[in-house]
């Protein structure tokens, strides 16, 4: 009787999100993710007790943040590492990570420390990519930066996850990680040179038809990689992220109509139904109790917000293109500290290994909840008045 509950409601409430979101944008653009999230806390046993976790649902779950990375390394672009902006991202993010692990070692001395940093390092790309297209930024500079801050925001915390967190010595971590990257080295090396006519030729063919080739092959290069990095226990997101990287180079050099067409299909798939089953029951399997039961912890949600954008969000700022207006980079440094997928991943673990405890978990989920509620509304309304100004100028002179 759960599982029947369960599996009419998230659905259900994944319809919800969208209209709850479309509604209030009038008033307050909220992200369509902060509907999925408080959606599932209200459904979840912290409150109305309607959805229950269950192994089937935490399978659908797990598969939703696999397709969100790799919907992510599909939006990489490598440009945006040549030069200034990519070593300024990435030196950003070492500056993150370091300072994490400190602020880390204040909550949670030891190896918690390590949970905690990479937490507070963390940058949700798959969250900001969706606002950048939105507004029309993906592709101008400021996106780029954006891009690029994101990528190293989700990469970084990957690697030091499957480096520090996978129960092997350092010394065998690196060596197996090496392994990792080695394969996918050679697969996108493989991908960037194989010529895709026949590939692109079956995908045309197959875009309109029950075939729908190119949404096969998608799900053969992310359970290929998922697997092997499950064979070497290393985080299954980097494979995920790495198989989007691949699939991208494969299409390349296809039509730009038939790109946008499989583009579409994939972002249905993903944004239509397996992202919002993740994010909803994030919000179901939310601890809520363990938050409210410390007065403190839940008071010091905005401290932690602010630690979050210092720790993050500075550093990010870093990358701003260059000639940015002050305005331009506070809204780098809002958009690159806005965390939540990582947050949630690397928070589980720790819990599950017993580095920190489900209130700690439970506060760090809180703030990223907060930081994609907060942070991408000021940075896109900054700049919007940073862009109205310019376009109202561009107008007289006409």
């Amino acid at each position: 009787m759960e599982f029947a509950t369960g599996i009419v409601l998230i659905p259900l409430l994944a319809l919800l999100a969208p209209l709850l979101s479309r509604g209030t944008s009038r008033f307050l653009p909220i992200p369509l993710v902060v509907f999925e999230l408080v959606l599932g806390i209200l459904a979840g046993p912290s409150v109305l007790g309607w959805i229950q976790p269950m192994e089937t649902f935490e399978l659908f779950a797990d598969l939703g943040l696999a397709i969100l990375f790799f919907v992510a390394g599909t939006e990489i672009e490598f440009a945006a590492f040549r030069g200034r902006t990519g070593h300024r991202a990435i030196g950003g993010w070492f500056v993150s990570i370091a300072v994490g692990i400190a602020v880390g070692w204040l909550v949670a001395p030891g190896e918690g420390a390590v949970i905690v940093g990479v937490a507070l390092c963390s940058t949700a790309l798959g969250t900001i990519l969706p606002i950048l297209r939105d507004a029309g930024e993906l592709h101008t500079p400021f996106g780029r930066s954006v891009g690029a801050v994101g990528a190293v925001g989700e990469f970084g915390p990957l690697v030091a996850i499957s480096l520090f967190l996978g129960g092997r010595s350092l010394g065998l971590a690196t060596i197996v990680l090496g392994l990792f990257l080695v394969l996918v080295a050679v697969a996108i090396w493989w991908a960037s040179r194989a010529p895709g006519g026949a590939l692109h030729s079956l995908v045309r063919a197959t875009l309109h038809t029950s075939g729908q080739f190119a949404i096969r092959v998608v799900f053969v290069i992310l359970a290929a990689l998922v697997a092997l990095s499950i064979v070497l226990e290393i985080d299954m997101l980097l494979g995920a992220f790495a198989a989007g990287i691949i699939w991208r180079l494969l299409m390349r050099d296809a039509a730009p109509a038939d790109q946008a067409a499989v583009e579409s299909k994939i972002e249905a798939v993903a944004f239509g139904f397996f992202v919002p089953i993740f994010f909803i029951y994030t919000g179901v399997t939310f601890d809520l109790a363990s938050l409210l039961a410390d007065p403190l912890l839940l008071a010091l949600l905005p401290v932690g917000l602010l630690v979050l954008l210092v720790v993050r969000g500075i550093p990010s700022g870093l990358a701003a293109p260059e000639g940015a207006t002050f305005r331009d980079r506070a809204s780098i440094t809002l958009l690159g500290a806005t965390g939540l997928p990582i947050i949630v991943a690397v928070t589980g673990i720790g819990v599950s290994t017993e580095l920190i405890s489900p209130a700690i978990a439970a506060a760090l989920v809180a703030v990223g909840m907060l930081s994609v509620l907060v942070f991408p509304l000021i940075a896109m309304a900054m700049r919007r008045n940073r862009i109205q100004p310019d376009v109202l100028v561009q107008a007289e002179r006409a």
